[in-house]
């Protein structure tokens, strides 16, 4: 994301960093026609289509063109605009954000939202009752802490000025705060539609967003239909979207091939993909883009032998990624530290470990392990999972590191690792895809403090209070003035992580995907980076 001085438009504003230079710099596609069905695959079911509970790749985009929220992305990129706010206003001390709300914006019931409704959705993702998983993202507001600890009814930070004026004042200035209201967390909901279908809200969802639900049979099919009052003229261009679960991707992939569906949903399998690419008019139909991703091997740094640097360090020198990334089929890139290529903060100047066994060697000697030691990998049991962590396996035992593979189901190997009782853990499957494009979101969840904690994310349990001082030094820098600054601290944050190594990143996995040769849009709305895996309000069929 490019950091860009802006202002909002029709109101003179602060600038905002990575905010559009104009309200909505979209053009719609001159080749795009309005109409038309298409099919998506899933193998499995969705869960839930509440934007305050949701948190998975298979339903973060389907809640997005159920649901909107004050702020959004520009389709294809990480480059924020206005949402349902047509303007904002931030105070000088970053402070205060004042939401001005579009006019005219309904409901999929045919109620026009209003500010209230800004205010019951943020209080409700944030009431314990609600059990929002995504509740701390809205931890800088202020009255966060009564609301969570039942001292208080709601945010005392989230005021109604009018009905198209929302006033949210925070406990500390958050340069990530404009994010966190483009986060399906933050999406607006009706209260009346929440009230009548109670902890079921999430099989009857009410939005404002581009299209919504016409049929839902469990196991078998969603069918989203075009919302003819949506607030963005022309949009979507789809009539209609059918998500079919319960299919296989291999089958999913032959279908595709016989023109029975547009997009697979899990993407091409691995058992087939290098006959994909082998063939020019299926190559053809193949999409690919990079994501805010990384995958890496955490290291229990309250266990030895991994409580020691050198140790750590050792298994950073060890690991051939190039090596491990053949298993996937070449899908992705090497990793030299935790942020991905295309996530700002990220230093392409850091050179990270080298792939260097006899130096590894050297340094668990030094650490006292001449002879290496024995030790657990834990890995989720979904291919490839299972053979990157023998690759890593291998890796390890040519330095003396004799490390026993657990092969465990996704729950197990995810309670291990909040629980502290893995000492290595190979993240694939689970490996860490941001909520939002900011280097704070890489920190706080899987290296901060407040993860390394009973059932937290930190899974190397390791915590750094001088670098958390610093994150939150950083993420006050709210002002767009300190934007480069800011993210120079963030690049020196991680390149510190780095030195205590509690982790040894291994890729970035690009994405690929498929789509049936009548699916127009640009390519960058099928790897779309925030609206996993598909952008379905701006795709569009050609015939």
């Amino acid at each position: 994301m490019k950091t860009i001085l802006a202002t909002t438009a029709l109101l003179a504003v602060l600038a905002v960093p990575g905010l559009a230079q104009n309200a909505d710099p979209w053009q719609p596609d001159p080749e795009a026609r309005p109409g038309g069905t298409i099919t998506i695959t899933y193998q499995n079911d969705v869960a839930t289509l509440d934007p305050a509970i949701g948190y998975d790749w298979q339903n973060w985009s389907m809640i997005k063109s159920l649901f909107d929220g004050l702020m959004d992305y520009v389709p294809g990129t990480t480059e924020l605009r206005p949402g349902l706010a047509e303007s904002v206003e931030i105070s000088e001390d970053g402070l205060t954000y004042t939401f001005h709300l579009r006019e005219g914006v309904r409901f999929h019931n045919g109620r026009e939202m209003t500010a209230e409704d800004v205010k019951y959705s943020l209080d409700r993702v944030t009431d314990p009752a609600t059990q929002s998983p995504g509740a701390g993202f809205f931890g800088m507001i202020e009255g966060f802490e009564a609301q969570m600890s039942g001292e208080a009814e709601g945010l005392s930070g989230v005021e109604v000025v009018d009905p198209r004026t929302v006033r949210i004042t925070l406990s500390r200035p958050d340069a990530t705060f404009l994010h966190v209201m483009a986060l399906n967390f933050s999406y607006v909901v009706p209260r009346e539609a929440v009230e009548e279908h109670g902890p079921d809200f999430g099989r009857h969802p009410v939005g404002t967003g581009a299209f919504r639900l016409a049929e839902w049979t469990l196991g078998q099919r969603l069918v989203f239909e075009k919302n003819p009052d949506y607030w963005r003229e022309g949009l979507p261009y789809l009539d209609r979207i059918v998500f079919e679960v319960g299919q296989e991707p291999t089958v999913a992939l032959l279908r595709l091939q016989n023109g029975e569906v547009d997009i697979p949903g899990d993407g091409i399998p691995p058992a087939q993909f290098q006959q994909i690419m082998d063939d020019p008019a299926q190559a053809a139909r193949v999409v690919q883009g990079g994501q805010l991703h990384t995958g890496y091997v955490t290291m229990n740094v309250t266990q030895p032998p991994f409580d020691d640097v050198r140790v750590r360090r050792a298994v950073n020198m060890a690991i051939n990624k190039d090596r491990v990334i053949q298993i996937i089929n070449g899908r992705a890139v090497p990793a030299n530290q935790p942020l991905p290529p295309s996530m700002p903060g990220y230093d392409p100047d850091y050179e990270g470990y080298p792939y260097d066994p006899e130096g590894a060697k050297a340094l668990l000697a030094e650490a006292g392990y001449p002879d290496g030691f024995e030790t657990e990998l834990f890995v989720m049991n979904t291919d490839p999972n299972p053979r990157i962590a023998q690759a890593i396996q291998q890796d390890l035992a040519a330095i003396g590191i004799r490390a026993s593979i657990q092969s465990l189901a996704q729950a197990n190997v995810i309670e291990a690792g909040g629980a502290g009782t893995a000492p290595m853990i190979w993240s694939g499957g689970m490996a860490w895809i941001a909520d939002f494009p900011d280097p704070a979101n890489f920190y706080y969840p899987i290296l901060g403090c407040a993860g390394a904690v009973e059932g937290g994310w930190n899974w190397a349990k390791y915590c750094n209070e001088e670098l958390d001082a610093l994150a939150a030094q950083a993420d006050s820098m709210s002002d767009p003035a300190q934007a480069a600054e800011r993210l120079a601290l963030w690049s020196g944050i991680y390149a510190r992580v780095m030195e205590d190594a509690p982790w040894a990143p291994v890729f970035h996995e690009e994405r690929y995907t498929m789509r049936s040769p009548r699916m127009g849009g640009d390519e960058a709305l099928y790897v779309d980076p925030v609206s996993i895996p598909v952008n379905y309000d701006y795709v569009y069929v050609t015939e």
